[in-house]
């Protein structure tokens, strides 16, 4: 599959991370944070379940669930 990822800045220098289908817009409900693109169309495994560059955990669920993933709150 293909991925469009966001970031947006967190505290202490850190970042969130959002991984969004390439076909799809960024959810209505993130549109209003203030996320930037980190990479165009990233390819990644069908079955992979993380991301971990980006802290990203559970991406088929997330993906499945919400339409997109983001950074793990653990993270």
């Amino acid at each position: 599959m293909r991925l469009d990822i966001y970031r947006r800045p967190e505290q202490d220098g850190k970042f969130s991370y959002l991984a969004v289908p390439e076909t799809r817009n960024i959810p209505e409900e993130a549109t209003n944070t203030d996320w930037v693109v980190e990479a165009r169309a990233v390819e990644v495994d069908d079955s992979a379940n993380q991301i971990p560059e980006y802290a990203i955990a559970q991406l088929t669920e997330q993906l499945t669930e919400k339409g997109y993933a983001v950074t793990s709150v653990l993270h």
